[in-house]
């Protein structure tokens, strides 16, 4: 098969890079990442205008028309700089979760904000009871006359602090754990009775714990059918493991290139550390672990644009060999720098703390391969 990019998608990743090279030194990825936001306004204002927000949003609602396959190519060049600007929480949740169920009116009052970067969303799905389990939900929403009572608590809500408008899931019938009888919502950050607790999280970004206490949402503000969310959060999930995996790959060709440029110049024993066969061999299996990633990635983008009956378990495997190999290079790469690996000046302990974060989002590898093997 041939894996290699169409013209449109090398120009889109020739750009993408340039941008992450020219604005992502690490003296300034910190510099944002401890400003009110979180993030730079001025990056999120250059992607919106080179248009990499409208890229998965059909051409219809204003949107370049893309699938995953773009989506893979931003998030892997992202990854490489680790990118503070909420494409991965605004774009591949919150406005996955639209594109799947949003009514003609919601489009047309939400997709031009969120494309120009004046909007921006967060997809409010997990409870601190549910560990991984989409499905697993107490909050509440009871209809009410024209409008329904929001109550109950989300947890590690990405984005949240600088969103304008929060997709949440609550229960509207059935058990804690069915599948059936989940709604998904969109609020205003201003609506009453909605508080969040904002705090940074271990990588450098920023994520909020959501309180509902009686918040109340017209039923036009229902995404997609009463009862029936749980269906477009597992659709929302698979798009974020590939994106999650994406910017993974990203990340971890970053820890062994800059291991290799590392082990070339550092000299021990009269000799360069990239002469011991040892080492030679530990930087194969890095170089081979990613090559393993990067090939199923491939594998299960191309089956979930083509909607194949066997795309959920190739999803699963690659969110289980992102974990895996993920922990494997990046400890090989902190080892390998020795000392310097854990200090906040050189970027590989950055590196190292993003794909831990990343193997925790929907699900570690753990909980994959059990899901893998069902």
């Amino acid at each position: 098969m041939n894996f290699d990019l169409s013209e449109e998608r090398t120009l889109l990743k020739d750009s993408i890079s340039r941008f992450v090279r020219d604005n992502y030194e690490l003296e300034s990825r910190i510099k944002h990442s401890q400003s009110s936001k979180g993030f730079s306004a001025e990056n999120w204002n250059s992607i919106a205008e080179l248009g990499w927000l409208a890229l998965p949003f059909p051409e219809e609602d204003g949107g370049i028309g893309g699938n995953q396959i773009d989506t893979m190519v931003v998030m892997e060049e992202f990854g490489k700089g680790m990118v503070l600007e909420p494409y991965f929480a605004s774009i591949v949740l919150g406005a996955g979760a639209l594109r799947r169920g949003a009514s003609d009116d919601m489009k047309e009052a939400m997709f031009e904000g969120v494309i120009d970067g004046s909007k921006q969303l967060a997809l409010a799905y997990a409870e601190s009871q549910a560990r991984f389990d989409l499905h697993d939900v107490v909050s509440s929403a009871k209809q009410d006359g024209e409008d329904f009572v929001l109550n109950g608590n989300k947890c590690v809500v990405q984005n949240a602090e600088t969103a304008s408008h929060i997709i949440v899931s609550a229960r509207t019938s059935g058990g804690q754990i069915d599948t059936d009888g989940i709604s998904l919502f969109l609020i205003d950050v201003n609506s009453e009775g909605f508080e969040l607790l904002n705090y940074p999280t271990v990588d450098g970004l920023r994520a909020s714990e959501i309180t509902l206490t009686n918040v109340r949402v017209n039923k036009t503000g229902v995404v997609g059918e009463v009862g029936a969310g749980f269906e477009i959060l597992q659709a929302v999930a698979n798009d974020a493991i590939l994106a999650l995996a994406a910017e993974a790959i990203g990340t971890m060709e970053m820890l062994y290139t800059d291991t290799i440029e590392y082990t070339q110049q550092r000299v021990q024993f009269d000799q360069k550390l990239s002469d011991f066969q040892v080492l030679q061999h530990r930087m194969v299996d890095m170089f081979m672990e990613y090559e393993q990633c990067k090939s199923l990635l491939y594998r299960a983008t191309l089956e979930v644009v083509e909607n194949r009956e066997g795309a959920q378990r190739s999803v699963h495997a690659l969110k289980h060999l992102i974990g895996k190999a993920g922990t494997f290079i990046a400890e090989n790469a902190v080892q390998l720098h020795g000392g310097m690996g854990m200090t906040e000046e050189l970027r590989i302990g950055h590196f190292f703390k993003r794909l831990t974060v990343i193997d925790m989002q929907f699900g570690n590898s753990d909980y994959h391969l059990e899901k893998f093997a069902a």
